[in-house]
């Protein structure tokens, strides 16, 4: 046990995971998160608290993790190497092991020309590898990036990362998760995943290379209400893949929304039988309140308690 997180006691038992994401508001007010918490609470094993997704101003994913953790919650915090230099990281890495948080999520992060303040000057200090490797020193020896040793207490975490089995050049996909299992990861959580067909040609390649025995692998599954969402994400989202038959099928479908749900579970019940597969991460963006009905209908209720 690296840092006896939930989400960690669960893989351990040989469970199949679920975690879920919440997106902080862009402001002040806690009152959107402590309703999700309240309404979410028991529907997953952690949830990811993103950071300054898509660059868009929000509240910090630490602040949000401590405003879930009241409610019961254990958070995924996620932190980019986008606006923060190695001290900045180090330091707040400290900050979170100390209010409690226990789960990290590495990521390099979106280019700030996504988001809201286009003029930002952007940092990329590390990216998610050196991130990993650098937390992970962190937690095993308490050794800083710089070669300064902790001499008092040193994080205690359970480092994640986020894989896109879909990216160009696609033959190098299952190398770079190899590089960030050996950085340090834990577990992965990938980017929605809707070409099933791809998905299990990443995976031949992640289990030949013995990675699913080394990492736990999350499946990412984002629900859509729309066709018009789907049709967005295959043509505006960089390395996501959604197939025709996919868009068609929402936009015959009589309620989009509830296919939508069908679709998610129906490769969630997939997932399950994909051996390597150990989980299965929820991106209801902006739709947060439809995760209940999803890990129900998929048979995922009630979550393993493993206190």
């Amino acid at each position: 046990m690296k840092a006896g997180s939930d989400l960690e006691k669960v893989f351990e038992a040989g469970k199949f995971a679920v975690t879920a994401e919440i997106g902080p508001p862009q402001s002040a007010n806690p009152e959107p998160l402590l309703q999700h918490a309240r309404m979410l609470k028991g529907m997953a094993d952690a949830f990811n608290l993103t950071d300054n997704q898509t660059a868009v101003v929000r509240l910090s994913s630490i602040a949000s993790a401590a405003i879930v953790m009241r409610e019961g919650l254990e958070p995924v915090i996620q932190m980019t190497c986008r606006d923060r230099n190695r001290i900045a990281l180090q330091s707040d890495l400290l900050g979170a092991s100390a209010i409690g948080v226990k789960n990290v999520l590495c990521l390099t992060g979106d280019h700030q020309t996504f988001g809201n303040e286009k003029a930002a000057k952007s940092v990329f200090d590390f990216d998610s590898v050196s991130e990993l490797y650098t937390f992970n020193k962190l937690r095993t020896e308490g050794l800083q990036s710089g070669g300064n040793v902790i001499e008092d207490e040193p994080p205690k975490l359970y480092l994640g990362c986020a894989e896109n089995p879909f990216a160009t050049p696609f033959e190098f996909r299952a190398m770079r998760l190899a590089k960030k299992v050996n950085a340090g990861a834990d577990f992965v959580q990938t980017q929605a995943i809707f070409d099933m067909d791809m998905f299990e040609t990443w995976m031949d390649e992640v289990r030949g290379r013995s990675l699913d025995k080394k990492v736990h692998i999350m499946a990412g599954v984002i629900p859509m209400k729309t066709a018009g969402a789907a049709r967005y994400m295959k043509n505006k989202v960089p390395g996501m893949i959604v197939p025709n038959h996919i868009i068609d099928r929402m936009k015959t479908a009589s309620d989009p929304k509830k296919e939508g749900i069908k679709l998610c579970v129906e490769q969630i019940e997939a997932f399950k039988n994909i051996k390597g597969v150990h989980g299965v991460h929820i991106m209801a963006v902006k739709w947060e309140e439809i995760v209940p009905s999803i890990v129900d209908a998929a048979g995922l209720l009630p979550r393993p308690s493993l206190k």
